[in-house]
């Protein structure tokens, strides 16, 4: 079976155009429901599956997201690759409204919120030094070329908590650390992207620049949701095109993150714990259970 390329929907966009033998699938897993039922269909001859990260109808803030169901999911469903579109704003000069970013790096900002799988009994500490896929980032780029957006490959996303934005002083602090964009929910997504063995790419959004800019203040709500939805109609031509360019085996790490990672003694891992993480970790102590 061809493998499943998952799309994560942000803000402005709630459904993904272009796609046939539509079927919504509802996945149970053992942290919850995630955002919305996964649309499964098939675009441009791959089949995809298509998660509206807040909900049609917009209705989960960033803090109220459940992370690990909704990547779960997708690895419930069979997902080896996700593409993961999120609305930000720009921390950057060069990054102008309407351009697409690409970061390679991720800053931390959040609290308490809950971006591991791993607990209960079963320890595992991934590599997280290189947190996006180079593979996903460089066919994405090239995507967004093929489309005439404008694109910055590589970059810091850093991810507060919300749902308010920024101070001026947090904005110039955030500035001042290099970071490129700002949004509030895809380090999470990242982690547990890793963690599943799902390679993972964002294309940032940009909306409009943060509150450090001196044009700030005289962007509107309307100015905003006009960005949202001529981002969102650039999202879908870049993700057909991405999809187009996908194919073949893996060549990145990202497939074999938990090699390495997994650290307690089988022998004294709870059932019920390797039963939840099964399409996780299942692979891995099968082969200890042979030896």
């Amino acid at each position: 079976m061809d493998e499943l390329i998952g799309i994560v929907g942000g803000s402005g966009l709630y459904s993904m155009p272009g796609l046939s033998d539509i079927r919504e699938v509802s996945v149970e897993t053992p942290f919850g429901p995630p955002s919305d039922p996964y649309v499964l269909g098939t675009l441009e001859g791959k089949r995809v599956a298509f998660l509206a990260r807040h909900g049609r109808g917009h209705r989960i803030t960033p803090s109220e997201l459940n992370f690990r169901a909704n990547i779960f999911g997708f690895k419930k469903l069979g997902a080896t690759q996700i593409l993961s579109l999120s609305a930000v704003g720009s921390l950057k000069e060069e990054h102008r409204p309407l351009d697409f970013v690409l970061p390679d790096q991720f800053i931390d900002r959040t609290r308490g919120r809950i971006s591991s799988f791993f607990g209960n009994g079963l320890v595992a500490h991934v590599s997280f030094a290189d947190p996006i896929c180079p593979r996903l980032l460089q066919a994405v780029k090239g995507a967004c070329e093929a489309a005439n957006v404008t694109v910055h490959a590589g970059g810091i996303y850093l991810c507060m908590e919300g749902p308010a934005f920024s101070t001026k002083a947090e904005s110039a602090l955030y500035r001042s650390w290099g970071a490129d964009v700002i949004g509030m929910t895809n380090l999470q997504e990242a982690k547990l992207a890793r963690e599943a063995e799902i390679c993972y790419v964002t294309v940032a959004m940009v909306t409009d620049y943060d509150c450090w800019h001196p044009e700030h203040d005289a962007v509107t709500v309307s100015d905003i949701i006009a960005n949202l939805n001529k981002n969102a109609e650039n999202a879908c031509a870049v993700i057909r095109q991405t999809v187009i360019a996908l194919g073949g085996e893996r060549s990145c790490k990202c497939g074999s993150a938990l090699a390495h990672a997994l650290i307690t003694d089988p022998k004294r891992i709870p059932a019920e714990t390797l039963q939840n993480l099964e399409p996780i970790v299942g692979r891995y102590y099968e082969k200890a259970a042979t030896k």
